[in-house]
Order: C-alpha cells, then structure tokens, then sequence
C-alpha cells in the first residue's frame, strides 16, 4: 500500500520498537505512519518529537488553551485543504473520538464552515485555513478576530504550528503513498469491542 516498503518492527531501534510497541497496544494496531516513517529512525524521532510537542503539549511541559479536540479538527481540516487520506481519515477517527461527535470529522472534512461547531471553533480554522492556503496575507486583523474569541498569541501560535506541521506530514503521507489503516475508518463511529 505504500510506495516504499516499512521495515519489520523487529528490525528497527529498540528505542522506536518500544514507542511503536505502546501505540499498538493502546490503539489495537500500529497507524501505518509510525511504520511508514520508521525507514528512517533520525527523521522519524524528529518528526514524532515535534508531533508529540504540538499534539501533546503536557508531554513536554506546556500549557495550552487547545483541546485535544480543536488540535485534531484542526488536523483534519487543514489536511482535507491538502487533499492528504491517510492524514483526514487517522485524524478524523481520533476526532471523532475526542468530540463525542460522530459527524463533525466528516463535517469539517468536506466544508468546516457548515460544520456542527462553536464560533471559536470556526474562528480557529479560519486562521489555520488562511495559515494552510494564504499564509502571506496574514495581517494583525486574523489575530484581533482569534484574541475576540479567547486565544492568546500562545494559542495562536499553536493553531499556525500544527497547520504547518501537518502540512509536512500531509506532503510525506501523499508522496510516498501512504494508505490509513482499515481501523480508523471506523474508529468514533461504532462502540469500541470489548
């Protein structure tokens, strides 16, 4: 399914084998982007190191006014702009779980702006659309439009950051031909089996 092939789990650094051996048990399967990735061990801890940084901002100590939720909407929007499937169906799975809401990853996958949110949730993927798309035209009245909404430039920054990011993760994904796993398609959307 991918255009180069993943090495075996077996094969690669203990220090990688035992990450990936922790998101599978806590998921049931291994995402096919820490396999896919894993080709290359020094890009694939830098790349996980900045995920975990923005996705997971106690991981490394910060606080931050962004939930779990608006990180993965975030994600899932601004990777359907990018035309990326593995990144809008895994992040969309994991946002429907996060929401509680079995529609909105769909909703903000084909049009966020008729999606079933909060005016500081469309107010924030405006940002990151505009980060994604038009980044040159950003001017202080994007950033007075999220400060009327709650965010600080800290927020804010977080917003542009993860925009960025995946969009390095939404390109890595759609060139090497990465496929997201059978799982995630149904992932928020039936109960969990027990």
């Amino acid at each position: 399914m991918s255009r180069y092939p993943h090495p075996e789990l077996k094969d690669l650094p203990e220090d990688i084998r035992a990450k990936i051996l922790e998101v599978q048990e806590k998921a049931g399967f291994v995402p096919n982007v820490f396999l896919g990735l894993a080709r290359r061990p020094a890009e694939w801890r830098a790349f996980f190191a900045y995920h975990d940084a923005l996705m997971v901002p106690e991981s490394v100590g910060r606080d931050s006014n962004l939930t779990k939720g608006d990180r993965e909407m975030i994600v899932t929007t601004t990777s359907a702009a990018n035309n990326c499937l593995y990144c809008v169906v895994a992040h969309g799975a994991i946002l429907r779980i996060y929401e509680k809401k079995p529609l909105v990853a769909d909703q903000v996958a084909v049009n966020y702006r008729k999606a079933d949110i909060t005016p500081r949730q469309r107010a924030m993927l405006d940002f990151a659309m505009k980060v994604c798309q038009h980044s040159d035209l950003l001017d202080e009245t994007d950033f007075a439009t999220l400060h009327v909404h709650g965010f600080n430039d800290e927020d804010i920054w977080d917003i542009a950051a993860i925009t960025a990011f995946f969009g390095l993760s939404n390109r890595m994904a759609s060139f090497s031909g990465m496929m997201p796993n059978p799982e995630f398609y149904v992932l928020g959307r039936v109960p969990k089996q027990k």
